[in-house]
């Protein structure tokens, strides 16, 4: 006779073996938009996936500045534009983890964590033409498949990497949403929380100079 504790057992080790498609999502979202969200909504709906990973990273040191929000703020707002997706998860990884944050890195983290995983690697077309130049990109593509976004023409197979595309369009633009904070901030690519967010916070506006006309130090 099984008894209920062998029975729970039992369910519990089935769901920590239960095979899971992963999607790993890197960027810097700054901020997440509308255009993000619905990228990782066709791959699930297109890949079956069972978890989107949005994985904020650090901002290249000579971006930091006036038009750039902070780590912290970044992260809140994709949480806060993502919490209504069941699919969704944010993670700050790359954000914690000891510099420098490689993509290989990244992806060896996650596998350990999902040891029974299926991973994925989202990103656009611009980012799948620049792979072979990220740091040991043949070890990534051996952790991870490649699902690239594409507005038009389909990326090209790279031998060795497994791919699938998907295809579709989104007007977003994060530079655009930045410029426009100033005047009059482009809510209709943003989540609600998120725009209500950037107003909260006055991300984005232009710093006050001091004399010398370098950004003044904030308290």
């Amino acid at each position: 006779m099984t008894s209920q504790d062998d029975t729970a057992n039992e369910n519990t080790a089935n769901e920590n073996t239960a095979k899971e498609n992963i999607c790993l999502f890197g960027g810097t979202f700054d901020p997440i938009h509308l255009g993000h969200t619905h990228i990782a909504t066709e791959a699930v709906r297109k890949l079956n996936l069972d978890r989107v990973l949005f994985l904020p990273c650090r901002q290249s040191p000579h971006k930091a500045g006036q038009e750039h929000a902070s780590e912290q703020h970044r992260l809140a707002m994709c949480r806060l534009s993502t919490e209504n997706f069941e699919w969704a998860e944010v993670n700050d990884h790359d954000l914690t983890a000891p510099a420098p944050s490689y993509s290989w890195i990244t992806a060896e983290a996650i596998a350990a964590r999902f040891a029974n995983g299926r991973l994925f690697w989202l990103m656009g077309t611009d980012q799948w033409e620049a792979l072979p130049r990220w740091n040991r990109p043949e070890h990534l593509s051996s952790l991870v498949e490649f699902i690239v976004f594409t507005r038009g023409a389909e990326p090209v197979p790279r031998a060795g990497y497994r791919l699938h595309s998907i295809t579709g369009d989104h007007p977003a633009s994060a530079t655009a949403i930045r410029k426009s904070a100033p005047n009059q901030l482009k809510t209709d690519w943003l989540d609600p929380k998120v725009g209500e967010y950037i107003r909260k916070h006055s991300l984005y506006l232009p710093q006050p100079t001091n004399k010398q006309g370098s950004p003044s130090a904030q308290a």
